[in-house]
């Protein structure tokens, strides 16, 4: 491509007509850079998908699928959906795959709107035991338009109560069965849940967000086999641009497509489609499987440090991306570790654990992932290093010490640079 081809962003022209805008895009990309990213649902995509975000797709708009849109003009923005949905279909041994939601909560409600209608009976996972707001929070759509029955974790070990799970089901006979979560550390039995969801005739809806990359990585055992349908985001461990997909059995493909549209949105936005295509590719890799391994592996690594700092890590450990822990031990709240830890650099969340006695906006613990720092390169010597900066941050209250931590962990980053030009 020449010199003259004009092909997307261009900050130099951004900077002279928008600087306001412009300092921000500066503002957070030093943010990213210096600070510690331990959100479990965030990561660093790469340039490439970056590269197809700012492109000219943006402009098309394409309501429909490949071959069957509304607007004309779409012929080369359908190359890009096909090979996405080829992609997929691939890397999860799906036999059908649904490229268009715009995000995790937009494909959920594709799934409701595909197996059930309003009123009807639906049981997943407790957002108070890890579970995520689509599935049946009362202040959500799904609490509001559906009976949904909840399951949780153990008292005793802190892990999936399938028994329970299984007694709920043959008592109010759910449509539909939903699982995955968002702070829930260890795996799920896809086996055993197919297994009930079999027993009472009910659709078996995976929500992979937070551990389909993972899958991808062929890190973790797949839901793809059992599962009716399973939905996600593309972001997360996947490391893709922000925005969701759907997988399902070929019997429910029809279902799924016309409840994203036109039951759900409108057009996809095509260049978060060619970059959902570019990532699949990137998971398809050996370099991406040995990713998706090390993000475990470094989890593991976090979550022993700060129990060795007095903390407890929730279900006896991780098996996945993210650590639930436990902070009672340390004195403090989830709200006032989180405050703390921003003010030295570090950046995670304050997370409700199991049987929590404190409100959801309090919390008794915080959530630590390691998708970001995983894909900058660190190791489990950096994770101890964390747990330190973490436990130090947690434990006091004074701004000179959070600043001395800060300047660590700058230091730290420092050494696994990002996006650096």
């Amino acid at each position: 491509m020449s010199a003259e081809t004009f092909y997307g962003p261009d900050f130099a022209l951004l900077s002279k007509q928008d600087p306001d805008i412009a300092a921000v895009l500066l503002s957070e990309l030093k943010r990213q850079q210096t600070n510690l990213q331990l959100i479990a649902s965030e990561n660093f995509t790469s340039r490439a998908v970056l590269a197809a975000l700012g492109s000219t797709l943006s402009n098309k708009y394409a309501e429909g699928y490949p071959g069957k849109r509304y607007y004309g003009g779409c012929e080369e923005v359908d190359k890009a959906e096909v090979i996405a949905i080829d992609r997929a279909k691939s890397l999860f041994g799906a036999e059908h795959a649904n490229v268009q939601p715009h995000s995790g909560a937009s494909a959920n409600v594709a799934v409701y709107q595909a197996f059930t209608k309003p009123g009807d009976t639906v049981l997943a996972m407790s957002l108070a035991h890890g579970g995520h707001l689509t599935h049946g929070s009362p202040v959500n759509f799904s609490g509001k338009w559906f009976n949904v029955e909840s399951y949780g974790v153990r008292q005793d070990n802190e892990l999936i109560d399938y028994d329970e799970l299984r007694d709920i089901a043959i008592r109010t006979k759910p449509k539909m069965i939903c699982s995955g979560a968002t702070a829930y550390p260890s795996l799920v039995d896809f086996e055993k849940i197919r297994a009930i969801c079999d027993e009472v005739g009910a659709i078996m809806w995976v929500d992979a967000a937070h551990f389909i990359g993972l899958v991808a990585g062929k890190a973790i055992p797949s839901p793809v086999p059992y599962a009716d349908v399973v939905s996600f985001t593309t972001h997360k461990v996947l490391r893709g641009p922000r925005g969701g997909m759907i997988l399902a059995k070929a019997e429910h493909a029809a279902a799924i497509d016309k409840a994203v549209f036109p039951g759900m949105q409108g057009g996809p936005i095509m260049s978060a489609v060619a970059g959902k295509a570019i990532a699949l590719a990137e998971c398809a890799t050996p370099a991406y499987q040995k990713y998706a391994k090390d993000v475990i592996v470094n989890a593991q690594a976090l979550a022993a440090a700060l129990e060795k700092e007095g903390m407890r890590a929730v279900s006896g450990g991780t098996q996945t991306h993210l650590a639930l822990m436990d902070i009672r031990s340390t004195g403090v709240t989830g709200k006032v570790a989180d405050e703390r830890c921003g003010l030295a650099g570090i950046v995670m969340n304050k997370n409700s654990i199991p049987f929590d006695p404190e409100k959801p906006g309090i919390t008794s613990g915080i959530r630590v992932g390691t998708p970001a720092t995983t894909t900058q390169g660190m190791g489990v010597a950096e994770m101890q290093q964390i747990a330190s900066f973490i436990a130090r941050a947690i434990k006091t209250d004074d701004e000179k010490a959070h600043a001395a931590i800060k300047s660590e962990v700058h230091a730290l980053t420092a050494r696994f640079p990002i996006y650096t030009a």
